[in-house]
């Protein structure tokens, strides 16, 4: 990780769970961290308990279903740092409805957030590498074994979908990189159940939504934190395509 020291990462969803450890690890190793979300005052949280460390921190307003506000948000990456070197595809989000009982509205949202807001941050993240000639730049997709398998509980199959969609754009951009003689790696990182807001927020019942994690013991966001950290420090001529990382207990 030495070589990432001093250079600039932008982590999407960061105000907790998987995004907030990830964040918290890259300070840890000398990064300077740029932390979007829409609830900005938790990311602030963190930047201030982050400060004695050898990286910083820096929150960002930003939903990334909203056009304008992710290009806002690399204009002032722009501003503040000249660009960004990493970019982390973090923020995602499910409803707990069946394909049968799901609405318009809900299957947008989840479209936006996990494959749209996804792709123009990476489109985003790219252009900003290649105009100042960053070519050992990296692109990190925070996936899920949603996207590997259908789960037989109904009410995750349009949010399998969107993961299953993220599968085909990492492969997709890969590729393009590829064509373009370009070193900027794309990887994900597909983790299955992790202890986070995630269930709750789905569910919108912070008490059904606990319940699902004592079912097994599951990841905790650090430990998601840490495959990411692994996938960085790979040297550059190696590309990690994709990670699966499950709870030792898992099934499925």
């Amino acid at each position: 990780m030495n070589r990432w020291a001093g250079r600039v990462a932008l982590v999407t969803g960061a105000s907790v769970g998987i995004g907030a450890a990830i964040c918290r690890q890259l300070v840890q190793e000398g990064m300077k961290v740029v932390g979007a979300a829409r609830n900005v005052e938790k990311v602030q949280a963190l930047a201030a308990e982050l400060k004695t460390h050898p990286g910083s921190l820096m929150a960002v307003k930003c939903d990334i279903t909203k056009d304008d506000q992710v290009l806002s948000l690399f204009s002032t990456i722009k501003k503040e740092y000249g660009g960004v070197d990493v970019c982390i595809n973090n923020a995602g989000m499910s409803h707990n409805h069946s394909l049968l009982d799901g609405t318009p509205e809900e299957w947008r949202e989840m479209l936006d957030t996990n494959v749209v807001g996804l792709c123009l941050c990476t489109k985003e993240a790219v252009a900003s590498m290649r105009e100042r000639g960053v070519d050992d730049g990296h692109i990190i997709h925070i996936n899920s074994t949603a996207g590997h398998r259908v789960s037989l509980n109904p009410q995750g199959h349009f949010y399998s979908g969107t993961k299953y969609a993220v599968m085909a754009l990492t492969e997709g951009l890969r590729q393009e990189l590829r064509a373009l003689k370009c070193h900027i790696r794309v990887s994900s990182v597909s983790p299955g159940f992790v202890e986070t807001e995630f269930s709750p927020r789905m569910m919108k019942d912070e008490v059904k939504g606990r319940e699902v994690y004592k079912q097994l013991e599951c990841l905790q966001p650090e430990d998601v934190a840490a495959t990411v950290l692994h996938v960085l420090a790979a040297p550059p001529r190696v590309q990690i395509h994709d990670v699966l990382v499950r709870p030792t207990e898992q099934v499925p």
